[in-house]
């Protein structure tokens, strides 16, 4: 108790001073009342064998006493209990700020800020095989240009839903901004990143529906493995980038690795070939 009651006097220097101040005018009154009143006679007479306090008036005075300490240190404890009570809400704002701060408003994925805080985060060789995909909508320009950017709101959200439910748990699924996505799939090799990939160009084999118009969306996807094509956070995006352009020159939805040779429409890899539907 003794070392709570010091460290809540500790934390709060400005409201102990004001009750040493009230406590130190409580007992100047108290002082300059005796001294009116001559009770200091009244003392010595207590001491005299005439007059004794009893064994009522000593209980009195002490519970008295406790009373006044007790109420002191319940102060000083709900004060600090307040104290911490506004701290850990002050924290928990933080929290969620900083939380909104790598959240896309609009999907609620984690966005191009947290994306790239992780690539940044793996860049130490830990010995895991990763693949970085990044992807980017084929004909979503249209939905804004025709039917206005609610309607390119709506269909933004409902394909973000679908590679939700296309990615593996441990996969961070993001958006970049716009129409590009991307996602981080750990410990993967290049067939198990071309079959996840396969996922991601399936989840847009139907029309997207918004509003009762369906809309004909691609996707062209680049790939970059980790760390075999590269490690830094820039060159992984830079090198997914230039994939994922090779990718959308094909017009169609198209899955293409960064270690792809370059070759004509007629020669696409195997796997990109038999995925592009669109």
């Amino acid at each position: 108790m003794r070392g709570t009651l010091i460290e809540s006097i500790a934390a709060n220097p400005r409201e102990s001073a004001q009750d040493a101040i009230l406590a130190t005018a409580v007992l100047v009154t108290g002082l300059l009342l005796a001294i009116e009143f001559d009770l200091f006679s009244f003392a010595n007479q207590l001491s005299t064998e005439e007059r004794r306090i009893t064994l009522l008036e000593a209980i009195g005075l002490t519970v008295l006493l406790g009373f006044c300490i007790f109420a002191f240190v319940v102060r000083r404890l709900r004060e600090q209990s307040l104290d911490a009570e506004r701290r850990a809400e002050v924290d928990a704002e933080i929290e969620e700020l900083r939380d909104q701060a790598f959240r896309d408003v609009l999907t609620d994925l984690p966005n191009r800020r947290a994306v790239i805080g992780r690539l940044k985060a793996m860049e130490p060789a830990d010995g895991r095989s990763r693949a970085f995909f990044m992807m980017d909508l084929n004909g979503f320009k249209r939905v804004n240009d025709q039917y206005g950017h609610a309607a390119g709101d709506c269909v933004l959200r409902v394909i973000a839903d679908r590679f939700k439910r296309a990615s593996r748990p441990s996969d961070l699924l993001g958006r970049l901004g716009g129409d590009e996505f991307s996602v981080l799939a750990d410990d993967i090799d290049d067939i198990g990143a071309a079959a996840l990939g396969n996922r991601y160009l399936d989840a847009l084999n139907n029309d997207v529906w918004v509003d009762g118009v369906g809309h004909r969306i691609g996707v062209a996807i680049g790939v970059v493995l980790v760390p075999r094509d590269c490690r830094k956070a820039e060159e992984i995006l830079a090198k997914a980038d230039a994939a994922m352009y090779r990718a959308k020159a094909f017009g169609r939805s198209a899955l293409v690795f960064f270690s792809d040779p370059e070759r004509p429409d007629e020669d696409v890899h195997p796997l990109t070939r038999s995925s592009a539907a669109h």
